[in-house]
């Protein structure tokens, strides 16, 4: 892609960072009033006051002698206007920290609360395309980029404005002339500056979408390093991780030389003005008539002005980083969410839960129009009914649970809980009226006591062993030293697979909610584990509307009802005893499963 095409896509992206920026920074009106006003004042007292006072004391020294025992009367406002200036001014500098550090930890809060609520509001598939580890580091960049930009407009960029502002009303009565030559070659300065600044910004955001790719690498190896080990790919993901290196250093490698080549040029450009400067402290007072105070003041204040200049280059190219490391995340926030609450939304209420999908038709964001997973499907789950749900790998089994759990918003046709269509409630009461197990247990790296009570927060202690117990949970956790205190590890580690399954329908079973979904919940585990998460299951969709997923036919055998999935469509229905002897894909399935086939060789 050109840079032409990109460069307006990353001006917008500019705007809406600064947007969110300011949108904090606005939440503290007093620490912000304080941080520009007590920059100014900074500013103005302790650079230019001081020199200021400085060159009226050289002009009085100038003007005559001034006897030993007069030097206290005679220049006594000048040390008292010295001590005022250096005190409010040094009260200023403190001030001024203050109200940096109450803006910066009030963006923080609000800035990682922004990034946090639009992570966990995503939906499945934005999450599925993403590295978590990205993620991390992209809201983590995005506070940093608050900060850093708050740091350089308050110490740089309004002390360099103050400065341009004092040195006008200081010098414009001694030296007109001066002043516009000045600044003439000040406005250079920065038009040359901005220029090439303008150049420089979307090599910043390569460079922070390059540290984004190197974070996402590193947490993919990290989060999976047992596979790395058992493999022996150790080597083959050091060969991803350097690959990810060096494109990082690289994007770092021009981004800084063009930097260099900046500074360069704006280094010529202060050498100048120095140099015109030069000329005029030393002719002031021949040609014009320039007091030697004013001369002091004159190269003092140009002095502090050019390297005030001198460090835009510094200040412009942190403000880049700033910017660029907060837009990978600036993107993120101003994407649309594929599935969202309509404005006012109720609350689903479910008593009975009855499930129904009509006219059902789906497909995936990122598919072609036509490579639909469902068309037209229609199905009727009564309340209390236990229903499996088999097919071949692909045939769009875990794909339905996912869409009546809505973390999928269908094409066409709708799900209505007991004649409620899920899509017109909110989605935290719709996923709260629905108990899901996965195959794989969804365990956070907290106590087994809050992985249980997850589901049900304000659940007693008694409540959560008696779920424990009727998931069979309570055997394995009792021998634990620590009990429902034990930590489980980073996404359960500490547990064994069945142990894991075992505290997940616990939470399950707390939660009580009207309807169950188990996704696989078996299908990884030995049989004695098996047979302990089977029992608990049973607890569990005791008096619950269930949908089973099972490639393990033997997990759904003893259901009310089976639906066979093929390529998204229902091809059969019934109880295992009627489709078994149907002659269709259930029993095919079945004799593969029981070894049936063998007896006809």
């Amino acid at each position: 892609m050109s840079q032409r095409n990109t460069a307006p896509r990353d001006r917008a992206t500019i705007r809406r960072t600064l947007h969110w920026f300011w949108w904090v920074t606005k939440k503290r009106p007093f620490a912000t009033f304080m941080a520009v006003f007590t920059s100014v004042t900074y500013t103005a007292l302790l650079t230019y006051a001081n020199a200021w006072v400085m060159g009226l004391i050289v002009d009085r020294v100038q003007a005559e002698p001034v006897p030993a025992e007069r030097v206290f009367d005679v220049f006594m406002p000048y040390i008292v206007a010295l001590l005022l200036v250096n005190a409010v001014g040094q009260a200023c500098s403190k001030l001024q920290d203050w109200s940096v550090m109450k803006l910066e930890m009030n963006g923080n809060y609000h800035l990682a609360r922004l990034c946090f609520d639009t992570l966990s509001n995503q939906s499945m598939t934005f999450h599925t395309s993403r590295f978590g580890g990205s993620l991390v580091s992209q809201t983590s960049r995005f506070m940093n980029g608050y900060t850093g930009l708050v740091d350089v407009v308050v110490y740089s960029l309004i002390p360099t404005i103050a400065s341009i502002v004092c040195t006008i009303v200081f010098l414009w009565p001694a030296s007109p002339l001066f002043v516009i030559i000045l600044f003439a070659m000040l406005v250079l300065y920065v038009v040359v500056a901005y220029t090439m600044y303008q150049r420089i910004l979307p090599l910043s955001a390569k460079t922070a979408a390059a540290q984004s790719k190197l974070s996402g690498v590193l947490s993919d190896a990290v989060t999976n390093i047992l596979a790395v080990k058992t493999c022996g790919r150790e080597d083959y993901e050091r060969q991803l991780f350097d690959e990810a290196d060096r494109e990082a250093m690289k994007a770092e490698g021009i981004s800084m030389n063009a930097m260099m080549r900046r500074g360069a040029m704006t280094s010529t450009i202060i050498t100048l003005i120095m140099f015109v400067t030069s000329i005029f402290v030393c002719g002031g007072n021949a040609w014009y008539g320039i007091s030697a105070g004013t001369l002091v003041m004159m190269f003092s204040y140009t002095y502090q002005l050019s390297m005030r200049f001198n460090y835009i280059n510094s200040m412009m190219q942190r403000m880049n980083r700033a910017v660029g490391d907060a837009a990978e995340m600036t993107k993120i926030l101003d994407e649309p969410r594929l599935v969202e609450d309509r404005p006012g939304a109720p609350e689903l209420a479910v008593t009975q839960g009855a499930i129904d999908f009509e006219h059902l038709s789906f497909r995936y964001p990122d598919a072609s129009n036509d490579d639909y997973v469902f068309r037209d499907l229609d199905l009727h789950v009564p309340a209390g009914q236990r229903m499996g749900l088999v097919g071949h790998s692909g045939s769009g089994k875990t794909t339905l649970t996912k869409l009546l759990l809505r973390l999928s918003d269908v094409q066409g046709g709708r799900i209505l809980l007991d004649g409620q269509d899920i899509s017109a409630c909110t989605q935290q009461s719709l996923r709260r009226s629905i108990a899901y197990v996965p195959q794989e247990a969804l365990l956070f790296h907290r106590s087994i006591r809050e992985n249980i009570a997850y589901g049900r927060p304000g659940a007693t202690d008694d409540e959560i062993r008696e779920a424990a117990r009727l998931a069979n949970a309570t055997e394995f956790v009792d021998r634990l030293p620590n009990g429902f205190q034990t930590m489980v590890g980073e996404r359960g580690v500490k547990l064994s697979g069945g142990q894991r399954q075992r505290v997940a329908i616990a939470r399950a079973i707390l939660a009580d909610c009207p309807i169950l979904v188990l996704d696989e919940a078996t299908s990884a585990l030995d049989s004695e584990s098996e047979a302990l998460v089977q029992d608990a299951l049973q607890n569990l969709m005791r008096g619950r509307t269930s949908i089973v997923v099972a490639h393990r036919l033997s997990t759904v055998a003893a259901l009310d009802r089976i639906v066979v999935l093929e390529d998204g469509a229902i091809v059969e229905d019934g109880t295992h005893t009627e489709l078994s002897r149907a002659g269709g894909t259930y029993e095919s399935l079945w004799d593969r499963q029981t070894g049936a086939f063998l007896e006809g060789e």
